[in-house]
């Protein structure tokens, strides 16, 4: 098929930043694009062929937009699968198929899909909902410390929460979730995973990650990880076969746990670009997003070694700041060697929202992590 300067049309569910993000890739080729997203100031409506504003979560909605399009994929995991898995049944190419975004979806699912495939991950239990966990830790069956999970809609640390006491459940949602034993981690790691139809298979190197201790968001990516090379490995070939396991098509960000005994547990995945690649776009030979791109398309996969080394720092609300945005001091990081700013489109500010991010690179690893303590310490996302 003719992908470039063609008839053909590739659809996107979602126009978050990741969509705007693979939209550079799209326009680089001239692949034309259709995008759907709730928002009508979704940051991909400035940069795709056809804007559309509608519910992913509707199943007409989802059907009326795929039925034109060549290929579909998606950036975001709360979309209509019903609608997804009837598109493909008229002839609609979607990736990662409705399968895969079935098992994953739903956080619990995912689990017991790891557990069915002898993949290593912590110890959970399942609830239909989070009244219940109340009577699992009167009767002991369930002790505390552990991690509360809402097993659907959770996105950039919503959704998540360390129950330390029974009182810390109070203020849950009362929804399905599941609970995970609390592991002992010494570090949390990513791999990126890509796969086509044809099944060529292609791994970016490890990233360790380091999260903001109130918010549960990723505050730094590192690449490479600082762990050895048998870590490195062993994380690599677990997230390859928790892609085959699974099937996807197109990219699959594998996060992971190191335990201080060095076992690597699946944590959870993700079947689309992911904030640990974006160090990529100026770290690597080929970038997540292109290479999402050539995955979906069955073209050959390109190179994922890092030409340099990389930190991706994200740009989040400012607590107490809600409103118009303002990048206070974006002048002054970008007189900092080595630092690219990635402003997402969002008009509004709140507290923990995505922005943007910063890609420090660097010959020397511990250099750009120093420039990225820099950067954060100095950027700050405010309200005019």
């Amino acid at each position: 098929m003719n992908y470039f300067s063609s008839d053909f049309k590739l659809g996107i569910l979602g126009g978050g930043q990741l969509g705007k993000m693979l939209l550079y890739e799209t326009r680089k080729y001239d692949i034309f694009t259709k995008v759907i997203d709730p928002s009508e100031e979704a940051p991909c409506k400035i940069a795709c062929n056809d804007f559309v504003v509608g519910d992913l979560m509707d199943y007409d909605t989802v059907m009326n937009f795929g039925k034109d399009i060549d290929v579909l994929t998606f950036e975001i995991e709360h979309v209509n699968v019903n609608a997804l898995e009837d598109l493909e049944k008229k002839g609609v190419k979607v990736y990662p198929s409705s399968k895969t975004l079935r098992t994953i979806q739903n956080k619990g699912t995912q689990k017991l899909f790891y557990t069915d495939h002898k993949i290593p991950t912590a110890p959970f239990k399942r609830f239909a909902y989070t009244s219940e966990i109340k009577d699992s830790i009167e009767n002991g069956s369930l002790t505390t410390p552990f991690v509360w999970k809402s097993t659907q809609f959770g996105y950039d640390g919503n959704g998540v929460k360390v129950i330390r006491k029974v009182t810390d459940l109070d203020g849950l949602p009362n929804v399905e979730c599941i609970t995970e034993e609390m592991i002992p981690f010494k570090n949390e790691l990513a791999v990126i995973v890509t796969r086509t139809p044809s099944e060529e298979v292609a791994t970016y190197p490890v990233v360790e990650m380091e999260f903001h201790p109130e918010a549960n968001q990723v505050e730094y990516v590192i690449c490479p990880a600082r762990i050895s090379d048998e870590v490195a490995q062993k994380a690599q070939q677990i997230a390859v076969e928790v892609s085959k396991a699974i099937g996807h098509v197109g990219l699959l960000a594998v996060e992971m746990f190191q335990t201080q005994n060095d076992e690597i547990l699946v944590n959870e995945v993700a079947p689309r670009p992911h904030n640990s690649g974006h160090y990529s776009i100026e770290a690597s030979y080929t970038n997540q997003f292109e290479q999402h791109l050539r995955a979906i398309l069955d073209l050959p996969l390109g190179n994922t070694n890092s030409k340099v080394a990389g930190i991706m720092v994200n740009l989040v609300g400012a607590e107490g700041h809600t409103g118009n945005v303002k990048y206070k001091n974006i002048e002054e990081i970008m007189a900092l060697p080595g630092v690219t700013p990635h402003i997402y489109g969002k008009k509004q500010t709140r507290p923990f929202r995505k922005m943007g991010h910063v890609t420090i690179v660097n010959e020397d690893i511990a250099k750009a992590r120093s420039i990225a303590e820099e950067v954060k310490n100095t950027i700050k996302v405010v309200s005019i």
